[in-house]
């Protein structure tokens, strides 16, 4: 079977590599007799697993002793309650900034005022979120007990080239679920990190989830067990049964991107991509993009038809040429190609070459 290039937002595409050591392991996980599957996840088959998971991911992103690094469930939904949670319910006076930059920030502003007081201190919504807010745009609260926000927007195609400058001291927490790992990171910069593990670093159903060990021991204590950060950490993500599966990709997918030159080199790989195909939008004649030029996304290229009418028709002829996953989300319509780290650049070239035999069509 001939594989298609798939730039599907999520769950999205896997290293190939990745997937053949995936097809080895359920069947047989490190010469065990017994796939990864069907390990027991306090065996010593999967305890290695698990430890060179962790090991790899600190590795690949120079993550320092002081941070808990947990595998946890429930995607970055559950983050959005659990953030506020943790860190703003009963704290008297207290107020969390959140940057509005989309659905998900909407999501997970709308779950942290179940709390306590939310402040958003930027929003690029009146602008139907076409950019990312400057600093000139951002008024910060007095003393914020946390300053949250996502660091790529895979619906609207915008992307933070840096952290925003949040007051001194605030603890800094991103939901980077869909470019986690696709570029150098300075992981001290922040107090906590989490992400969804289908867009860039495995299957969904693991959350993984970088927190700063002081920062940690200042959540709430009068949550359910399964709620706080230190019970997850104390356990070594541990404390239920973990997403094993995932849990194995995603220590495969960091090996990937360790074999491919580590972060610099994604990073290197992924504008190049991002550049062919922003090229070509900038200077078609039957589409474009969609996003202030300062804000794009080098993993969700947002862009329409100049005639719109267009779009299902080349939504289907794409597809039937073996370009999948480009139907733009509901909520804003046109096209979207995903490009994640695991996208190849020859998937990027043959989406290029079929909109210039398309363009030359219609005109």
């Amino acid at each position: 079977m001939t594989r298609i290039y798939n730039f599907s937002s999520g769950p999205a595409v896997l290293p190939e590599p990745v997937l053949r050591r995936a097809q080895e392991a359920i069947w047989d996980l490190d010469g065990t007799g017994i796939g990864v599957l069907e390990h027991s996840h306090r065996g010593k088959a999967f305890m290695a697993v698990l430890e060179r998971t962790e090991a790899r991911l600190r590795a690949l992103a120079g993550i320092p002793d002081s941070y808990a690094v947990l595998f946890l469930q429930g995607g970055a939904s559950t983050q959005f309650f659990q953030v506020p949670m943790s860190f703003l319910a009963g704290r008297d006076g207290a107020t969390a900034d959140y940057c509005h930059t989309g659905i998900w920030s909407k999501k997970a502003i709308a779950e942290a005022r179940r709390f306590g007081a939310v402040h958003v201190a930027c929003s690029s919504e009146a602008d139907q979120f076409r950019h990312i807010p400057a600093a000139a745009e951002t008024t910060w609260s007095s003393a914020p007990a946390y300053v949250h926000f996502t660091s790529n927007n895979t619906i609207y195609g915008t992307q933070w080239t840096s952290e925003p400058a949040a007051p001194a001291g605030a603890p800094l927490v991103c939901d980077a679920s869909s470019d986690i790992f696709s570029r150098p990171i300075d992981v001290t910069k922040y107090a906590m990190i989490y992400a969804g593990a289908q867009k860039n670093l495995g299957p969904s159903g693991v959350t993984l989830v970088i927190i700063r060990k002081d920062f940690l021991e200042t959540g709430s204590r009068d949550l359910p067990a399964m709620l706080q950060y230190r019970t997850h950490a104390g356990e070594q993500s541990m404390f239920n049964t973990p997403p094993t599966f995932g849990i194995y990709i995603i220590g495969e997918v960091a090996a990937w991107i360790a074999e491919q030159g580590g972060l610099a080199a994604m990073d290197e790989r992924n504008r190049a991509k991002a550049k062919l195909l922003y090229d070509y939008l900038d200077t078609s004649r039957l589409v474009r993009g969609t996003v202030r030029a300062d804000s794009r996304s080098l993993m969700n290229v947002v862009f329409r038809c100049v005639d719109e009418r267009l779009e299902p028709e080349l939504v289907a002829r794409a597809t039937a040429r073996g370009l999948d996953g480009l139907k733009g989300h509901r909520t804003v319509g046109g096209m979207r190609a995903s490009l994640y780290n695991a996208f190849p650049i020859e998937g990027v070239r043959a989406l290029v070459d079929f909109l210039r035999e398309l363009e030359a069509e219609r005109s």
